[in-house]
């Protein structure tokens, strides 16, 4: 296993998103598998699991991903890095709390599900545009004072935003989407949280899942899968990003890898504050991600693929910026 550091934190250089285990791609694992996979992934060298208090709501439950997480993880809990995010769906939260007491029961309620008394890294999952961001990162700074989290971040934000909160309370990670398709955050995300020592958290690394070469334009999307409504998942974006998929091909051969453990190693060596969390609900899928950290691109090996990408035009976008308010998640349910 080799780490990284995010803030203060340190991880294995790739995390597992848990996500899938409970909603989000269509029909889930029996309860026991997902155990499996999560305690498999611990064995295999991974250290660093990532949940959220809302996955689950649209199959079982809001807290339920982090129940499973939290039984599956109770035996190893101190050995491992645990993530998990909440929401501020209100302006002002409901019964006429204040915004820190909101907070509170927020990771009171994580907490519990998670069968810990901490959390690693806590992240708002999603900025509320009527709720001061640097109000929401006075809140965390007293949480870590009191040994409660460890460290705070943000999803799905702009550098501003970052900026914001980061001089209030310092950032251990952003978690943003990233990968060879979507680069956005290339152009200052990296950049700022480089300088500043702070982690970026890439879900959705393999392009959910097209970069493994696995989805293609016959591929249905069932139930409550997300895919659905993924910019570059359209079946004509399908078909129309297949060049991309040919350049990983080529190095995956070369490598004797495959097309995601690629697309892994791509980023994890451009980028050395970069934990991409890779999710999925398949036990075998899930430790091909992970043994990605043992694929290496020479400096060669890496400005051939990045040149060969320059090349590709991709089709679908959905960028980074997302809130409460707008977003992608906004779409959910909608054709």
């Amino acid at each position: 296993m080799k780490t990284r550091k995010i803030g203060t934190l340190e991880v294995s250089s790739i995390g597992m998103g848990c996500m899938g285990f409970s909603h989000g791609y269509g029909a889930v694992p029996e309860e026991n598998y997902s155990i499996q996979a999560i305690q498999k992934a611990y064995d295999f060298g991974c250290r660093f699991f990532d949940t959220a208090e809302s996955y689950g709501q649209e199959m079982f439950y809001a807290g339920h991903n982090e129940q499973l997480v939290g039984k599956a993880v109770e035996a190893f809990r101190k050995q491992i890095v645990l993530a998990t995010k909440f929401h501020l769906p209100k302006a002002r939260t409901s019964g006429g709390k204040g915004l820190e007491q909101e907070i509170r029961c927020h990771l009171e309620a994580s907490m519990k599900n998670l069968r810990t008394d901490y959390v690693d890294l806590y992240y708002l999952h999603r900025v509320n545009e009527l709720v001061p961001v640097e109000e929401v990162a006075e809140v965390m700074g007293k949480l870590v004072k009191d040994g409660l989290i460890r460290g705070w971040g943000l999803s799905q934000v702009s550098v501003d935003t970052i900026e914001k909160a980061h001089f209030v309370t310092p950032i251990s990670a952003v978690q943003n989407l990233y990968n060879m398709m979507e680069r956005d955050c290339e152009k200052d995300i990296f950049p700022y949280c480089m300088k500043h020592g702070i982690g970026v958290v890439p879900f959705s690394p393999t392009a959910s899942g097209f970069l493994s070469g696995k989805v293609t334009a016959q591929t249905k999307f069932e139930g409550d899968d997300v895919r659905k409504f993924v910019p570059q998942l359209s079946r004509e974006n399908i078909v129309a990003n297949q060049p991309i998929l040919n350049v990983l091909a080529k190095f995956s051969e070369k490598k004797k890898a495959t097309n995601a453990q690629i697309s892994l190693a791509w980023m994890l060596h451009k980028y050395p504050n970069v934990v991409p969390i890779p999710g999925s609900k398949n036990q075998d899928r899930i430790l091909e991600n992970l043994k990605g950290w043992d694929v290496s691109l020479t400096d060669k090996e890496f400005s051939e693929l990045e040149a060969a990408l320059e090349q590709c035009t991709v089709y679908g976008h959905r960028g980074y910026v997302e809130s409460e308010q707008a977003g992608f998640g906004k779409n959910w349910g909608k054709k």
